[in-house]
């Protein structure tokens, strides 16, 4: 974990140093080539697409304490036909936001959710979910610098971008393709799938190689909006040799961040979405990774999203039988200050808790803390 921070202050410290010796603009603010207005700020509603409802329940963007909203949706749910995307879901919630003044983060999942058409003649491997709904569930993940894999998702993001790149409440879009399980840049990394990506070929060069195409990607996609790596701890730690390397994952992992900011410059969101302030399968609480991200607060825009909803896990987010004191718990963990005073930019919390009667105090306390 210390070797972990220390790489990831590498890059930021390297970043404010670039910041401040372009004095035209602000930390945090998008380069003078862009026109987005302005930074993603205070609470935000994480959104879960479900495909089994007939419609989007926008009612999250309602709560007068919320500023924002986080969609997590599958990419196999917006085309499930090349070049056919079916945007009901994404039209209701901007027309939505742009109604209510809140700002959107789009999460679109690929790697395991891509749609079937999207892994044809692409290679692939077959590994377990590592986390989520369906953890442990084995499906095809499509090798992540894949050529023709990663040119049919830039496709489907210059359709996104021309539909949506415009709008005045898309604000945030977390950077995805080499991923697996969901926005986190990690893959699956137990030993029997380190086995798999040694058969596969895998290595950390050309895993970086397809971050840098993906970052480039968006740098051009969305001029308009900041874009988010939501940290993880899942690398493969291997060589380039296609040998085991343990500290490989971390020096992949600080790569992958220098790449992002090398390419998006004030536009870089970094983002971890683990907070929980109960123990969790590997540690008493989130504080140790959270600081990785509140550390950077200040100099780079972040934020940091719920492991869970308090509602459904109380336990784990901080106090077992008591939601609202869990989601209480877990607020006071994400929103710390740094050793220059600053938070984090925003926090994103499940929509349960969002539209939970008995959360509602706690939301307004936490929302008139930015």
């Amino acid at each position: 974990m210390l070797k972990r921070l220390s790489l990831i202050r590498v890059a930021v410290s390297a970043f404010t140093l670039l910041l401040a010796q372009s004095p035209s603009a602000g930390l945090g603010q998008p380069s003078a080539t862009t026109s987005t207005a302005a930074l993603p700020g205070g609470l935000a509603a994480v959104m879960v697409n479900d495909p089994q409802s007939a419609s989007l329940d926008v009612s999250p963007l309602s709560n007068p304490s919320i500023s924002g909203t986080a969609l997590q949706i599958h990419w196999s749910d917006l085309e499930p036909a090349e070049g056919k995307p079916d945007w009901t879901r994404l039209d209701a919630l901007f027309s939505a936001a742009e109604r209510s003044k809140k700002w959107v983060q789009l999460l679109i999942f690929p790697g395991f959710f891509s749609p079937a058409w999207a892994l044809k003649g692409v290679r692939f491997g077959e590994f377990a979910l590592q986390y989520g709904p369906g953890q442990g569930t084995v499906m095809k993940l499509p090798v992540p610098y894949n050529a023709v894999y990663l040119k049919r998702w830039f496709a489907f993001l210059s359709l996104l971008s021309a539909r949506y790149g415009k709008s005045p409440a898309f604000r945030v879009i977390a950077a995805d393709g080499p991923t697996s399980v969901s926005a986190e840049c990690t893959l699956p990394n137990a030993a029997p799938a380190v086995k798999k990506w040694q058969k596969l070929g895998y290595t950390p060069t050309k895993y970086l190689g397809a971050w840098q195409q993906v970052f480039a990607a968006y740098a051009a996609a969305f001029p308009n909006q900041y874009v988010s790596l939501s940290d993880g701890s899942g690398q493969v730690g291997l060589n380039d040799q296609g040998k085991l390397a343990s500290p490989q994952a971390a020096t992949t992992r600080h790569a992958i961040l220098a790449a992002a900011i090398s390419a998006l410059g004030r536009r870089f969101v970094l983002q971890s979405s683990n907070v929980h302030a109960g123990a969790g399968p590997h540690s008493p609480n989130s504080q140790a990774d959270d600081k990785v991200v509140i550390d950077s607060a200040g100099k780079i825009v972040t934020g940091l999203q719920m492991r869970s909803a308090a509602k459904n896990s109380s336990k784990v987010m901080g106090a077992a039988g008591n939601p609202p004191l869990a989601l209480q718990r877990s607020i006071d963990l994400a929103l710390e200050t740094n050793a220059a005073g600053h938070h984090i930019n925003y926090l994103e919390i499940y929509e349960a808790d969002v539209l939970d009667a008995k959360m509602q105090t706690v939301l307004k306390s936490a929302a008139a803390r930015f």
